[in-house]
């Protein structure tokens, strides 16, 4: 059990805040640099060379891909100590075992957050059979230049139908479910999922015959509040990137330290079904939303911001 909040201000602590901040900041602060350096450019504002100088960083960003970095993963590990992380996992044995004999699943995961910070633990713990399941990520995120390298160090691929399928014939992967969508939805009250129209993992998971496990991530919308109205709120649900205006502790973009718990559920047993009908899709949905409701039921209570919270599925 983590120590009581006023005891926690240790060394590891501090890191993991700076951590957490550093990706926050850098995420509210990128569109605007782009934009501003994109404008120097043109303009050849004050000077040729310092319009140069200045958007030599997205430039050479533009010409760098996006790499996956187990040491880079490492080096967030206080993380962990900040958001008192926790992970519960209902059926790793058989599981990695599966894995570990070739098998292949769909992590499906909500909600989404600014940042997933919930992800992000997870990752800074997985051991190695397990890290080199990549996330999938909008297309924004893999081509905005400094954000995909940034978050490419988690090992991302393109969130499309195309990309995960060529991804699910080789290997399991990771994806987030309600998108975007979530974060505007869901308050210290509710968590409302976006998952009533969002059936096409389903349909690709039959077709693939890869089985589902669902995986919910408790405090991923609640470690930092976004603005929920406005041009910048409706620019991130097109994008489906989270482009809004956000703050956390103190009204910064610092997040709060909250209890942070990822839990996967077991998997739900999707069959192999190369042609399924929408009736197979629906049926397989179902139990799927079943057992994200029985996880966030069952689990809830271990998280001070959720004992009260109602999950909605919309």
């Amino acid at each position: 059990m983590a120590p009581p909040y006023d005891e926690r201000r240790t060394l590891p602590w501090l890191l993991g805040m700076a951590v957490a901040s550093t990706f926050s900041i850098a995420y509210l602060l990128i569109p605007t640099y782009l934009i501003s350096a994109t404008a120097a450019l043109i303009l050849r504002y004050p000077s040729t060379k310092a319009s140069l100088v200045y958007a030599l960083p997205m430039l050479l960003s533009i010409i760098t891909p996006p790499r996956f970095s187990p040491l880079a993963i490492r080096v967030i590990r206080p993380l962990l100590s900040y958001f008192d992380y926790e992970e519960i996992h209902t059926d790793e044995k058989n599981v990695r075992s599966s894995m570990a004999k070739g098998k292949r699943y769909l992590f499906a995961a909500q909600p989404h957050g600014v940042l997933t910070f919930v992800g992000m633990c997870a990752a800074a713990t997985n051991p190695s059979d397990v890290e080199n399941v990549p996330t999938a990520a909008a297309s924004v995120v893999l081509k905005m230049p400094l954000l995909k390298n940034l978050m490419g160090i988690f090992n991302l691929v393109d969130a499309s139908a195309g990309s995960l399928k060529r991804q699910l014939k080789k290997r399991s992967v990771l994806i987030y479910i309600g998108g975007i969508a979530e974060l505007f939805k869901s308050c210290p009250t509710e968590e409302r999922l976006y998952l009533q129209k969002r059936k096409g993992f389903i349909k690709l998971a039959l077709r693939e015959g890869v089985d589902v496990v669902p995986v919910y991530l408790f405090g991923n919308t609640s470690v930092l509040s976004v603005l929920k109205h406005g041009p910048l709120a409706a620019l991130s649900r097109k994008l489906q990137a989270s482009l809004t205006l956000f703050w956390g502790k103190w009204y910064l973009p610092i997040p709060r330290d909250e209890k942070l718990l990822y839990v996967v559920g077991r998997p739900i047993g999707v069959p192999h079904i190369a042609e399924p009908t929408q009736e197979d899709i629906d049926k397989w949905h179902k139990v799927y939303c079943e057992e994200v409701r029985r996880l966030f039921e069952t689990y809830k209570e271990k998280v001070p911001a959720y004992k009260h919270k109602k999950l909605y599925i919309d």
